[in-house]
């Protein structure tokens, strides 16, 4: 229950055993932004967005995310080197080390929730050392009203303490920094990092073992838009294939750019109140939507300013990972609440830095539901300490570091779910034409939008489609808006042996990745599989 007074709003805390804390409760945006420039924890750019340094980590640490094994997890998580089992015991008292490092301190206190789609709500109360971790989690999650805080009872809590730093050798973490999800307690623990997606991708993490095993909802690592005739369209992609930029769409009304659920009676819904876009090289031109939701209230991670408060998006000095948070609203067309109907067309999103995979292709359900399994884009060098050229990424779901359950579980449930609405399945590559990175060009953004466009509109169910000979995807040999000789890849290539040997290449590396789904995989699942020529 909340204390009310004339002025402010208080909450306890020591019910989490965290004593003599000077607790802030739901402060505003404003408030939270004015606190970090008062404790010189941030900067504020020319646009009025909150700047801040999240220190030594600029990115997830995925070898340090950590699932208590319990009566809960213990026979349904994928144990592996994702998903690494943390003892009950060594959960319980590193928690104690953090409330007790957070006692006496000030801290900030949210109450929020998730899932936008109220049959699946979640209570959330964040806990947080800094202010800024607090204002993420105002942009991110759901934002109850004043009525709903009268009454609020959290489901799960997030403690999130940046300063604390464990002892491997005792609290049984790798290293210093650790995020912990605990289902038997409903408690999402943070420690020795700033990395402000730790607190979002928590909680994803969490949705994603509850909403398929509680709730007989698939959750997805995806985007989603609505169109004027009633009919969503998801946006699956790792990082960096162009999730939240295509699915702002002026044109589509935006359900969410990251995190989705799919119900039983077929609605979409988002899992949060916000949004967390990659900006480097960000342009007015290129994504208005992101660009001009750069202003108060909005927080940017890791990026430089110039001297009049500009920020340089193409300096990743700091960070090739440079982020922008900001509530949906400042995304001016969107869907209120956050829910879709009709799912009509799933784009699989790839940055092919090989060049050799078309940029539109239409799937089979086999092969949709081998793609889902894979989850390729590709790292360029530069991206990663110690990646000097292009390397195939696989990430089964397109989301392996926050899929809980097998990978085959979500993969069936999509199946089922594409069939029963007579989803089609398409794979956009947003990555090289005319050679591999280094050699060929990015695919134009343009022409992207022009493919997504022209599915939606249906101007590709009536044309005609040629076969890649090693992929087997089916590809239009024409579209509206976009030059015909780059729909087939190898058209753009000078050197078309090269090109045969290139995608050869990862035709290999993608049965290689699959050696280990195989014999979990149905025949209709491995007939999707490429051949090698």
């Amino acid at each position: 229950m909340v204390d009310k007074d004339q002025t402010t709003k208080t909450i306890s805390v020591e019910q989490y055993g965290i004593e003599n804390a000077n607790v802030k409760y739901q402060l505003s945006p404003q408030e939270l932004h004015k606190e970090t420039l008062e404790k010189d924890l941030g900067t504020q750019a020319a646009s009025g967005a909150l700047v801040v340094n999240t220190g030594e980590f600029t990115g997830r640490s995925p070898q340090d995310r950590f699932i208590v094994k319990d009566h809960i997890t213990e026979n349904e998580v994928w144990w592996g080197n994702i998903n690494i089992p943390f003892a009950p015991e060594k959960f319980d008292a590193l928690y104690d080390k953090v409330t007790a490092y957070l006692s006496g301190k000030e801290i900030y206190v949210r109450d929020s929730y998730v899932c936008a789609d109220q049959r699946y709500r979640r209570n959330i109360r964040v806990i947080t050392e800094y202010p800024w971790s607090n204002l993420f989690a105002n942009n991110m999650f759901l934002r109850p009203t004043e009525e709903e805080l009268n009454d609020f009872q959290e489901d799960w809590i997030i403690v999130n303490a940046p300063g604390f730093k464990a002892d491997p050798k005792v609290d049984g973490t790798r290293q210093h920094n650790f995020a912990i999800l605990n289902f038997s307690r409903k408690i999402a623990l943070i420690g020795g990092t700033g990395y402000t997606g730790e607190i979002k991708k928590g909680i994803f993490s969490a949705l994603n073992f509850i909403m398929p095993v509680d709730d007989n909802t698939l959750s997805m690592h995806c985007s989603a838009n609505e169109g004027e005739n009633g009919e969503t369209a998801i946006f699956f992609g790792l990082s960096g294939t162009g999730k939240t930029t295509l699915s702002a769409d002026p044109n589509r009304k935006l359900i969410g750019d990251d995190e989705h659920g799919w119900t039983p009676d077929n609605k979409i819904f988002n899992f949060e109140g916000g949004c967390y876009a990659k900006v480097i090289n960000l342009s007015k031109e290129n994504e208005p939507d992101i660009y001009n939701a750069i202003k108060p209230g909005a927080i940017l991670e890791n990026v430089i300013l110039d001297e009049n408060g500009e920020v340089d998006f193409e300096d990743t000095s700091i960070t090739q990972n440079t982020r922008v948070s900001y509530p949906i609203e400042h995304i001016q067309n969107i869907m209120v609440p956050s829910i879709g109907k009709n799912p009509k067309n799933i784009f699989f999103l790839t940055a092919d830095a090989f060049g050799v995979l078309p940029p539109i292709s239409r799937l089979t359900p086999g092969q949709a539901a081998y793609h889902f399994i894979s989850g390729y884009t590709a790292k360029v060098a530069g991206t990663e300490e110690g990646v000097n050229e292009p390397t195939p990424n696989f990430s089964a779901c397109f989301g392996a570091p926050f899929m809980l359950l097998h990978p085959t579980r979500y993969a069936e449930m999509l199946s089922a779910k594409m069939k029963e609405n007579d989803v089609k399945v398409w794979l956009i590559n947003t990555g090289w034409t005319g050679g591999p990175y280094g050699v060929g060009s990015r695919i134009k953004l343009k022409y992207t939008r022009a493919m997504i466009n022209a599915v939606l509109a249906g101007e590709l169910d009536n044309v005609a489609y040629e076969k890649h000979e090693i992929f087997n995807l089916m590809m239009p040999v024409s579209c509206p808006e976009v030059p015909s000789e780059i729909l087939n890849p190898k058209n753009t290539w000078e050197d078309k042996n090269a090109y045969d040997v290139k995608a050869n290449e990862l035709s290999k590396s993608f049965i290689e990745n699959f050696k280990k789904f195989e014999s979990y995989a149905n025949e209709e699942i491995l007939s999707g599989a490429p051949t090698i020529k």
